[in-house]
C-alpha cells in the first residue's frame, strides 16, 4: 500500500487532526513539505536516496529529558548521520503557547546547548506534519529508506520509564533497525508502541 501525501491531504488532516490515521509501515511518504528551524522549506522527496530519520521532540517532556541528558539521542543522531547518507529531522509539532513551542532562533539554541547534530530542526506548530504521520508522542521515531518508504515508526527503545538510568540497558529500537538496513536485511522489528509525553498540538 502506498500513501502520497498531496497538499490537498495533508491540508485535510490539518483541519481534521482527531481523524488522522496512522500511516502504515510500508507505505510511500515522499511528498511533503516543510520548514526547518532556519525558514529553509524541503520536501521529503528532496531526501530520495537517502535514510530519514524523523524524532518527534519536546524539550520540556522529561521522557525526552531522559535520552538528551544522557547524550542518548545526541548520540544517535551523529552515528546515524555520520556517513551522510542519512538525514535526521527533528520535529517540533507543539502548538503556540504550548509546552515544547519555540521559535526558530530558540529552536537552534537548544540543539546548541545540549549538543544535538540532527540534520534540520523542522518548526510544525500548526501540527500538520504531525497529524499527517499520526506521531502521538515525544519521543516519536520514524525512519523512510532511500526509496521513501516507511520501514520503522515507534519507540526508541524498549524501556518506558523516564528515568534517565534506564537508558543503559534498553533496546534502541532505532539503532537497531538501522543496523538491519546497513545489513541489507528487512528491519526485524518495524512497529512498536511509542511512549512519551502526548504531543501539544492546538
Amino acid at each position: 500500500m502506498k500513501t502520497l501525501f498531496t497538499a490537498t491531504a495533508i491540508a485535510a488532516l490539518a483541519i481534521a487532526p482527531a481523524a488522522a490515521a496512522k500511516i502504515a509501515t510500508g507505505s510511500s511518504v515522499s511528498d511533503m513539505t516543510v520548514v526547518d528551524s532556519n525558514g529553509t522549506s524541503h520536501n521529503l522527496s528532496d531526501f530520495a536516496g537517502k535514510r530519514v530519520v524523523l524524532e518527534w521532540t519536546n524539550d520540556g517532556c522529561p521522557y525526552v529529558k531522559k535520552h538528551y541528558s544522557t547524550d542518548n539521542m545526541q548520540s544517535l543522531q551523529k552515528d546515524a548521520t555520520a556517513d551522510g547518507d542519512t538525514v535526521w529531522l527533528s520535529v517540533i509539532s507543539s502548538a503556540p503557547g504550548k509546552q515544547g513551542y519555540v521559535s526558530g532562533s530558540e529552536a537552534n539554541a537548544l540543539t546548541t546547548n545540549r549538543g544535538a547534530a540532527p540534520t534540520a530542526v523542522v518548526l510544525d506548530g500548526e501540527g500538520v506534519m504531525g497529524q499527517a504521520f499520526a506521531a502521538r508522542t515525544t519521543p516519536h521515531m520514524y525512519i523512510i529508506d532511500e526509496s521513501q518508504t516507511l520501514v520503522y515508526q515507534g519507540a526508541i527503545d524498549d524501556n518506558r520509564s523516564a528515568n534517565p538510568a534506564t537508558v543503559d540497558g534498553a533496546k534502541n529500537y532505532v539503532r537497531a533497525a538501522l543496523a538491519d538496513m546497513d545489513a541489507g536485511r528487512a528491519v526485524a522489528q518495524s512497529d512498536t508502541q511509542p511512549y512519551g509525553c502526548s504531543v501539544k498540538y492546538k
